[in-house]
């Protein structure tokens, strides 16, 4: 109640599936409702409620769409306006997207008012009468994205420019070019070998004017650049001048292929950007004619309301975002929801002992082993125990305070999830992002029983999570928390076909998710089969082979190969004797495969078979990332980051960037690894995942800031992203034996100084002054004194600990000398300082 105490309403059954809630408020003001089933809120609860004491003769509003709402579903409340007299009533909702309001008058004195917000966040719904706000006005409703799914294609249309002046650098994948238009902004644009022989950029031209070119090899302006180039006003992308014609931008149909037609001709160059949002996940197509008209087609499977974004040059066309309206019949998908709330797990700190558990049922624990690297890059190997049948935690005691990374490997292949980032300390950042999940139940499932897969929430702090299912048929979801900031989950479907797995915390996608599950009939008798003689390892373009005992079992027998890098082909199926068969393939690339054997159509108990060839010692725990680019960043600025991928193999990289904006990114060979450069356009947080052959690094997907004004119109959220194949990379340190340098954390800017000996000093005498690093993190303290005859006598200086430290010098000239202070590499504020002796 407003007053805070506690009151109960009363529950009744109406014996038809749903319960009523009745209540008699006693108070006037907000009042609270909290639904629990199982000691869990249901959607929705705690309900917000206004209790008002005023009589008729006054305007007063009521209805769900006041508190809550879901995007894409129209919101309804009620205004009643009983024996108010005249005066007239207006309307407005504020909020992330525009929402359409229609009202209809009742004729008895109340006002049916609907609106359709068009995305999720927090809606501001303001009723004036006599341009008074009512009470209770302006109303705040929440509205959520459940159940949306969307889709999201680009057509890039770039301006291509030859560069003046003979450019003869064979190879075009060690220079980097960037973009600087008259108003500062900087992005990076795309080198490309043009027919003519001469080398040309491609780029997408944002404003009219003078705009200059860097080309630039290992850093350094390669001859003549940078360039000039002049870009005309009507090269300029204008989303305004798109014209976009077809009813299906207003209304269309399940199951069939909607087409509307975007001309781009007169509108300059630029990219057209699609998404589509709503009940279902609408495939796209896009047909570009030859005349620069394009075709573009969508295709939903439920009906309900879409919102199509539709951009050209990061700016909307006009009319967009449509809401369209989709009727016909759905495809009969159940869904099914449980949400639990996660506590945040208990803090470790050094010289604690540690654990990550995890369950993985089927495998011997013999064939797993972990290692734990510390933030100061050193790597020991871990505990593993069984706790429980298929149960197994990772136990290790920390030295250090800061990001560790677990990496757990079965049969030297990285287990689902793994590397783990487990923060020894406090956390320095909470959120989906930090969520991770995997398991055997996230790839395939088998109708008619529990699949299991585990969801890892201790780095993302406190929040709630939620679990979704939806498929052809209902699902039966089970939560097991492990109270260590892990936990188990197991679903139960009934019918075969394909899933879709929700996992969100606080309201967001966990990375990955959904995930698209293919769950296969029960399994009869593929029980009964037994693999034997698995190879450890295989090498490329030799036959391997393994062997399968039927056990009795009756029935049609095939194996596929899936290659890492996508490519399937089949396996060579041979009876030997009576029971037993042998399967053959020849492996054509260096990687993890996964051999799929079924019997009967179903997958056997040990499938997919996974199996390592070559020396893959492509290792995404060795990666790491660092570099401006991963802190807080500005809109319009052309903003990097390096990702070393030295003693991590060869492997293929890939970078992907979520958030408010399209980026340009492109991804360059440094000596040790690569480095990515990109430009955000809108203010907002971008997520930046980094994935080493198909897993996340430690610390991806990295949530990044940016700040500044906006360059291009928010729509939906845009993902942009790079791929490279990447070369073995040695770090020189490796090369030149000796002993290797902590990885020091530090900030040189907190440090202070002060002292007379850093402003004057006098011949022959102790000149003091004090450093204070205390806030400085870790490093170590360099001072050094120049003066008008070389170097200066004698320095001193004295640990008072905590890293407080005292320093006198004496020197024997007149003159101007120079007092370096240096903590780390970095000077500290202030140095070098100029002492007049």
């Amino acid at each position: 109640m407003p007053s805070g105490h506690i009151d109960q309403p009363v529950i009744e059954d109406n014996r038809d599936g749903t319960v009523s809630i009745k209540y008699d408020p006693r108070e006037e003001g907000v009042h609270e409702l909290y639904v629990k089933y199982n000691g869990e809120h249901v959607q929705g609860s705690p309900y917000k409620f206004h209790v008002d004491s005023i009589s008729s003769g006054y305007v007063t509003a009521y209805g769900p769409g006041l508190i809550n709402g879901v995007s894409g579903e129209p919101s309804q409340f009620t205004i009643s306006t009983k024996g108010a007299g005249a005066g007239g009533l207006s309307m407005a909702v504020e909020g992330p997207s525009k929402a359409e309001i229609t009202c209809h008058d009742n004729k008895d004195g109340t006002v049916s008012v609907s609106y359709l917000p068009t995305a999720p966040g927090e809606y501001k719904i303001s009723v004036r009468f006599g341009d008074k706000h009512i009470k209770g006005s302006p109303f705040v409703a929440k509205v959520t994205g459940e159940g949306r799914k969307r889709n999201q294609i680009s057509v890039g249309s770039c301006s291509e420019v030859t560069l003046p002046g003979k450019v003869n650098d064979d190879d075009i994948r060690s220079l980097n070019a960037s973009i600087q238009a008259p108003s500062g902004l900087e992005e990076p644009c795309f080198l490309k070998r043009l027919p003519s022989g001469n080398i040309g950029i491609s780029f997408t031209p944002r404003e009219a004017g003078q705009h200059i070119v860097s080309v630039k090899k290992m850093g350094v302006h390669i001859q003549n650049s940078p360039f000039n180039i002049t870009v005309h006003e009507q090269e300029v992308g204008d989303a305004k001048k798109v014209k976009v014609s077809g009813t299906a931008l207003k209304e269309g149909k399940t199951q069939c292929e909607n087409t509307f037609s975007v001309d781009t001709r007169n509108a300059g160059y630029g990219g057209l950007s699609l998404s589509i949002e709503g009940p279902s996940k609408a495939e796209i197509q896009c047909a570009d004619s030859k005349d620069g008209v394009l075709a573009i087609s969508y295709k939903p499977t439920e009906p309900g309301y879409y919102i199509v974004n539709l951009k050209f040059a990061d700016h909307h066309v006009e009319g967009s975002p449509f809401t369209v309206k989709v009727t016909g019949e759905g495809s009969n998908r159940q869904r099914e929801k449980i949400q639990r709330h996660r506590d945040s797990a208990p803090l470790t700190e050094v010289g604690t002992n540690c654990k990550l558990t995890f369950k993985m049922p089927g495998i011997t624990s013999f064939d797993l082993a972990a290692t734990v690297t510390s933030p100061g890059g050193v790597s020991e190997d871990a505990e593993i125990q069984e706790v429980e049948d298929g149960l197994y935690s990772v136990h290790f005691v920390p030295k250090e305070l800061g990001v560790h990374t677990v990496s757990v490997k079965y049969r030297e292949i990285h287990i689902p999830g793994s590397p783990f980032q487990f923060t020894v300390g406090p956390l320095r950042d909470s959120g989906a992002h930090l969520v991770k999940a995997g398991g055997g139940g996230l790839e395939r499932g088998e109708a008619g029983r529990f699949n299991e897969f585990n969801v890892w929430t201790r780095e993302a702090g406190a929040g709630q999570l939620a679990i979704s299912l939806e498929g052809p048929s209902k699902a039966e979801i089970d939560f097991k928390d492990r109270k260590d900031g892990s936990c188990d989950v197991s679903y139960k479907v009934d019918e075969p076909g394909e899933y879709r797995i929700g996992l969100k915390f606080n309201e967001q996608h966990i990375p990955d998710s959904p995930f698209k599950v293919y769950i296969s009939p029960a399994a009869g008798d593929a029980y009964l089969l037994e693999v034997a003689q698995f190879p450890d390892s295989a090498q490329v373009d030799k036959p391997t082979q393994f062997y399968i005992r039927m056990n009795g079992a009756k029935g049609n027998l095939n194996g596929t190969v899936i290659s890492p890098s996508g490519k399937t082909d089949d396996c060579f199926i041979q009876n030997i004797d009576g029971d037993q068969y042998s399967v053959r393939f020849m492996p054509r690339e260096n990687g993890v495969h996964n051999i799929n054997v079924k019997f009967n159509g179903v997958h056997i108990p040990a499938s997919p078979l996974r199996i390592k060839v070559g020396k893959d010692d492509a290792d995404p725990a060795a990666v790491h990332a660092h570099g401006p680019g991963l802190g807080t960043v500005k809109t319009g600025a052309k903003t990097d980051l390096i990702i070393d991928t030295c003693n991590a193999g060869a492997g293929i990289l890939a970078v992907t960037v979520d958030g408010p904006s399209r980026v340009s990114m492109d991804c360059t060979e440094v000596e040790e690894g690569y480095k990515v450069r990109y430009t955000p356009l809108s203010p907002g947080f971008y997520y930046m995942s980094i994935k080493y052959n198909g897993a996340h690094i430690v610390g991806s997907p990295f949530k990044i800031e940016a700040t500044g004004g906006n360059l291009a119109e928010i729509g939906a959220q845009e993902t942009s992203s790079v791929t490279v194949e990447t070369v073995q990379k040695v770090s020189k340190a490796a090369q030149k034996q000796g002993p290797v340098l902590p990885h020091f954390k530090s900030d040189a800017t907190k440090v202070t100084s002060k002292g007379m000996g850093l402003k004057k000093a006098y011949l022959n005498k102790h000149n003091q002054f004090t450093v204070h690093a205390g806030d400085a993190g870790t490093n170590i303290l360099y001072v050094g004194i120049y003066g008008p005859k070389g170097p200066c006598d004698e320095v001193q200086l004295k640990h008072k600990g905590k890293n407080n430290y005292e320093c006198w010098y004496v020197v024997r000239d007149r003159g101007d000398y120079i007092v370096i202070v240096k903590w780390g590499d970095d000077h500290i504020p202030g140095s070098p300082y100029k002492v007049e002796v």
